[in-house]
């Protein structure tokens, strides 16, 4: 955090610190039952199945291409792969929960060059900036979504926001696009996320940046166009692009805009947080459809974003146990443990949320 500017805000010491409580029990768990906090043969089996489905559906539909209905429903597959690959595998690496060897885990947090993404941009707006200050307006670059969305209640309003979640479906389609043709192209040459410097990149980053968008414009753009044609290329990029984008900007905001979390504003003119780390990251998180395998599954346990967010060090295929440890704990601190049943229920609690944030009188 040190090329981090100062107006960042900390977080309080605590004598009877939550987090270091919660930190004990998980670890006696984790010894007692002889677990690495690591990926397992579950995890990587699943990285091999994602990535070769995501090369061979690339195959088929750039060389092989099926009638257009195949097609479109094909496009739906990679754009949900693309989504899948980043929730299992990039995620875990990137947090370096995936495997115990540094060079595994930097392999699988690569794959998000695979998908056009920068892995610099992202792993310091998400696992530094993102998990240290979950939902501190201005700091969290994950709620600042410009003028088109109110996403916290320290923002301004805009008469446009009234109908936020009516059109939200649409932006949030547009986000895995957004993402690779504009804004890592803005971090790189602001040299900022959001009005936080980013830390300063060598050869290495600036290289590896440049390539990756290099191989994607080449992969996704140039030789589709050269092999299908352009209006083939254009509805199909879309399909894929679209879907992709939702699913990716869904999955993380049920898990902090929803209408239970909070936005917690610092202390001044201390600029300290009202409540320590742990506190914070669960009041501001939710869990939803802990009780679907499948939905584990697909999304890489991001569905327990409570326990990623408090453990995120530890990889996915162990939160559905570790879950219990920490919602006892939870209650042992008097802490609300935020959960929805269902991923519909956590969608409706999202809706409800930037209904809220859509009235001018919510500041």
């Amino acid at each position: 955090m040190s090329n981090i500017n100062v107006s960042t805000p900390k977080f309080p010491v605590m004598a009877n610190s939550l987090h270091a409580e919660l930190k004990r029990r998980v670890n006696l768990y984790l010894e007692e039952h002889a677990i690495k906090s690591t990926g397992n043969f579950k995890l990587f089996s699943k990285a091999i199945i994602l990535m070769s489905l995501f090369i061979v559906t690339y195959i088929h539909l750039i060389f092989f291409t099926p009638p257009v209905f195949f097609a479109i429903l094909e496009c739906v597959l990679f754009g949900g792969l693309i989504a899948a690959i980043g929730f299992n595998v990039m995620h875990d690496g990137s947090h370096g929960s995936f495997s115990k060897y540094a060079w595994l885990n930097k392999l699988a947090s690569s794959s998000i060059s695979v998908l056009g993404a920068s892995r610099f941009m992202w792993a310091m707006k998400h696992v530094t900036l993102h998990h240290t200050f979950t939902n501190i307006d201005g700091v969290d670059d994950d709620i600042e979504v410009g003028v088109l969305m109110r996403m916290a209640p320290t923002q301004k309003h805009y008469l446009l926001h009234r109908f936020q979640h009516i059109y939200f479906w649409v932006l949030y389609m547009l986000l895995y696009i957004f993402w690779i043709f504009f804004a890592d192209y803005k971090k790189y040459f602001s040299k900022k996320i959001g009005s936080v410097e980013i830390k300063e990149m060598t050869f290495a980053d600036h290289f590896e940046f440049w390539a990756v968008k290099v191989y994607h414009a080449f992969v996704f753009v140039v030789l589709p166009i050269y092999m299908l044609g352009w209006v083939s290329w254009l509805v199909g990029f879309l399909v894929v692009g679209c879907f992709a984008g939702f699913i990716l900007s869904i999955v993380f905001q049920l898990a902090h805009t929803v209408t239970e979390t909070e936005f917690p504003i610092a202390i001044q003119p201390e600029n300290k947080m009202p409540d320590e780390f742990a506190a914070h990251q669960i009041q501001t998180t939710a869990n939803f459809a802990t009780k679907s395998k499948l939905v584990s599954w697909l999304v890489g346990g991001l569905n327990f974003q409570i326990e990623h967010h408090l453990f995120p060090k530890i990889s996915h295929v162990h939160y559905p146990a570790i879950s219990k440890i920490v919602k006892k704990t939870c209650a042992d601190f008097k802490l609300k443990y935020i959960e929805y049943p269902t991923v519909l229920s956590a969608i409706k609690a999202h809706v409800q949320y930037l209904k809220l944030m859509s009235k001018p009188l919510m500041q």
